[in-house]
């Protein structure tokens, strides 16, 4: 049974872990406290930016993935880099492959451009700037032998355990009472969206494909719906007619006055005021893996806020 080892349980690392499980692996998942409950896999709590502790939890692992963010998002240039040194420091320990879940914070305003993975780094933000660097760390290390790497990049997700994501309580769960939509920037922009379910597969591949190693992925998504779409379906699905409060730079500042967490935001609100289209062709015609169809992974999430009682507080990671 091959030994995998998850640093975060929040909304990807533990469907990550139940997916590994599911595979039949030997799963330890890793987060700040040792909280939480997976069927089948071992929780560990300790600090990743440790590489005493990293080194120890990763021993005789296979694949070590890396799915932690940083503790506060306002502090996420300083907390975030340390978190990633310490997994790296596990995994080439352990002589495991490395698979680093990122956003796309590197890449900057698109400029009417698709995001492919071969467009170059250019971060306009204290935050993009930090994510580059971290992705130019990971090479390096790949590129010197100290680490078998891969690298994930996911845009904005929705599904099971996103519930504070661009499309979580705020679309899927206002859709239940038939409230306003509250979503960011313009709403009639094409967008990306990652559904969770199908990031947790991709990541599974780049650890078990020899061929995503030292690269750069995007990973599958379905197309790019206007967010206006997106919740005209979501809306339906729940039997509420759509109704949707888009926020732009003026309203975010005015909440950033009492949520000063919602200023942060102020700094890549160009991904949903342009065209944000992710571009996948790499992963799908390489690796073989495609997205789930729009419209059956809304109807999953859905139905999933349906069956359940979503929580607006984040799982522990």
């Amino acid at each position: 049974m091959s030994r995998h080892v998850v640093f975060g349980t929040g909304q990807i690392g533990r469907l990550l872990t139940e997916q590994l499980v599911t595979d039949g692996a030997e799963v330890v998942a890793v987060n700040r406290t040792g909280a939480g409950r997976i069927e089948g896999a071992t929780i560990v709590g300790g600090d990743a930016t440790d590489p005493a502790f990293t080194i120890d939890v990763c021993r005789g692992a296979q694949v070590v993935y890396f799915c932690l963010n940083a503790g506060s998002y306002e502090r996420w240039a300083e907390e975030f880099p340390p978190l990633q040194r310490g997994v790296v420091a596990g995994a080439e320990a352990a002589g495991a492959t490395l698979v680093v879940l990122e956003n796309l914070y590197s890449y900057g305003p698109p400029q009417g451009r698709r995001l492919v993975e071969t467009l170059p780094a250019n971060p306009t933000s204290a935050k993009a700037v930090t994510r580059a660097a971290m992705t130019d760390e990971l090479l390096a290390a790949h590129a010197a032998g100290r680490v078998r790497v891969a690298i994930g990049r996911a845009s904005d997700y929705f599904g099971p355990g996103a519930t504070r994501s661009a499309l979580g309580e705020t679309v899927f769960g206002t859709a239940r009472t038939g409230k306003r939509a509250q979503v960011m920037g313009d709403p009639d922009q094409p967008h990306s969206y990652s559904y969770t379910p199908d990031v947790a597969r991709a990541l599974i591949t780049l650890g078990s494909d020899p061929r995503a190693l030292g690269e750069v992925w995007h990973l599958p998504v379905s197309g790019a719906p206007t967010t206006r779409e997106v919740v005209r379906t979501v809306y339906g699905l729940a039997g509420h007619r759509p109704r949707l409060l888009a926020a732009g730079a003026t309203i975010l500042r005015l909440i950033g006055l009492f949520q000063p967490v919602m200023r942060e935001y102020l700094h890549t609100l160009y991904q949903f005021t342009d065209p944000w289209v992710v571009d996948d062709t790499k992963f799908v015609t390489t690796l073989g893996q495609q997205a789930t169809p729009l419209a059956d992974a809304l109807a999953a999430t859905s139905a999933r806020y349906a069956a359940t009682a979503p929580t607006t507080k984040e799982p522990v990671r």
